[in-house]
């Protein structure tokens, strides 16, 4: 009797080591499986999953995932090709109104320096602006093709971001002015230094202040903490949470936004993520609020 215990017993201890043994082999190709599929949907790859075990169950999900991955490699593929086309598109017809653009704008000036009626000059004073209009956009389309543009490098230095913020309100003062604009700053005497591209983040800030001057109902806030941390606000009755949220998109414009290609905050965000930074918009109570982390 006690022998058959004992044959019991062992019996019971060897299918638990060979379930153990089981799980532990599940366990291991399952991590296989996860670790190779973060790799091939992070890396640029066709290779596709292979796992270590002999599990049919196993190999079998293997199996699926690496169907899934094809498609995934074919539809990544299409994109990149086709945001590629795009990209060079928007270069060529930009780079093809330039010229064009520069030329009409030094007929105008001489026709406007060429005795004209006031109606004449009204009509030609319209003409201008729309030429001008135009003229800025074909210019933003340009830089956002070599924003993109992966040859583009920027030259990363320690820069005082104090002074950067400051330059590039000045900058901006007249348009602000125009716009009926005073702008509540505030920054730090202490100086905020990081390693950027300081006309990167010129660019950056001019853009934001850019979109503050669209959308703002006439006021704007803007402040540079000691951690690095930069904060535009202004009320924006017009705007809606989901539109706050689509800022960032390509060529997103809102009703209200008139002249504008909608690659302002675009731009400022493949700019800042460049440098390592961080950029958001939020919405709250009317007012709308971009954020920039160094």
């Amino acid at each position: 009797m006690n022998v058959w215990i004992w044959l019991i017993i062992i019996g019971c201890i060897a299918v638990m080591m060979l379930l153990l043994l089981k799980i532990y082999f599940l366990k291991k190709s399952a991590k296989e499986i996860k670790k190779a599929f973060i790799e091939k949907t992070e890396q640029n790859t066709n290779t596709l999953i292979s796992i270590s075990s002999h599990d049919a169950d196993m190999k079998e999900l293997a199996a699926a995932i690496n169907t899934q991955l094809r498609i995934f490699h074919q539809s990544r593929q299409k994109f990149e090709h086709g945001d590629l086309e795009l990209k060079e598109a928007i270069t060529n017809i930009s780079h093809d109104f330039r010229t064009p653009l520069t030329a009409i704008y030094g007929y105008l000036k001489l026709l406007q320096n060429d005795g004209c009626s006031e109606t004449e000059k009204t009509y030609l004073s319209a003409i201008e602006n729309r030429t001008n209009a135009l003229k800025q956009l074909t210019e933003e389309l340009f830089h956002y093709t070599l924003v993109c543009s992966d040859t583009e490098e920027l030259s990363l230095q320690k820069i005082n971001i104090n002074s950067v913020l400051e330059n590039s309100i000045l900058s901006s003062y007249a348009v602000l002015k125009q716009h009926k604009m005073i702008p509540q700053i505030s920054i730090p005497d202490k100086k905020v230094e990081r390693m950027l591209d300081e006309n990167a983040l010129s660019r950056v800030i001019g853009n934001i202040i850019s979109n503050a001057i669209k959308y703002s109902d006439g006021d704007f806030i803007i402040s540079l903490s000691a951690d690095g941390s930069l904060r535009f606000s202004n009320h924006a009755a017009a705007l809606t949470e989901i539109q706050v949220g689509r800022l960032f998109d390509r060529f997103y414009t809102v009703s209200s936004a008139r002249k504008s290609t909608g690659l302002g905050l675009s731009i400022a965000k493949t700019l800042t993520e460049k440098m390592g930074g961080t950029i958001c918009a939020s919405y709250a109570n009317q007012v709308l609020t971009i954020c920039l982390k160094f």
